[in-house]
């Protein structure tokens, strides 16, 4: 992320030093604007180009494709912006050079101005910045995809009484044993209870002796 940010802020500055150049002095006081870029091929010559046919073209293209290699954190544009500039450039240096027979710099202000210097310093800075950004983040490959959403949760599955002995003890009407207050134990029978003693009727009356 910091390599990013700091390549395109070179990248930017580059590109706004290749775009400005046009407009200061390259030779002997004469602007970049005033330049036909068709002069870069045949010849320079001393006609006066118009701004959108000057070498002005070259350096806005690459300006354009910089901030769309900003954009896309593409650090193949911003290279190739930075080449676009330093080669125009270059060809421009050529062509002067053999049309004056060599480049001087002097104190005067003759010779090489400072829109060339801004010029080339673009398109260094054009390339430092691709050089530094990092680019896009690749995904890693053989990510595990989580669902998004949790698995519908069912009713709870009845258990499986296959084979288990389900059968209940008979409860037959055996003797009950419990243990009272006492402490004693006491059983309970299912048994009929006992008759009750005969009663003694007004014939029965009879004493030992009888």
């Amino acid at each position: 992320m910091i390599r990013n940010i700091a390549g395109s802020v070179l990248a930017l500055a580059g590109a706004t030093a290749a775009v400005w150049s046009p407009f200061r002095a390259w030779y002997d006081g004469r602007h970049g604007r005033d330049y036909a870029i068709g002069d870069l091929f045949t010849g320079i010559t001393d006609a006066k180009a118009e701004v959108l046919g000057s070498i002005l073209l070259p350096f806005a293209f690459a300006a354009l494709v910089t901030v769309v290699g900003v954009l896309l954190r593409s650090r193949l544009l911003v290279a190739l912006a930075g080449l676009v500039a330093l080669g125009f450039t270059i060809l421009w240096m050529v062509r002067v050079g053999q049309a004056e027979g060599g480049l001087t710099v002097d104190a005067d202000g003759t010779g090489l101005g400072d829109g060339v210097a801004n010029a080339f310093g673009g398109g260094v800075l054009l390339l430092l910045g691709a050089l530094v950004m990092s680019g896009r983040s690749h995904a890693r490959v053989g990510r595990s995809h989580r669902p998004t959403h949790p698995p519908h949760a069912g009713p709870p599955a009845a258990p499986d009484l296959t084979g288990t002995d389900q059968t209940l003890p008979d409860r037959a009407p055996t003797d009950r044993t419990f243990t009272d207050r006492t402490g004693t134990d006491q059983t309970l029978t299912d048994r009929p209870p006992p008759e009750p003693p005969p009663k003694d009727g007004p014939g029965d009356d009879r004493g030992p002796g009888a």
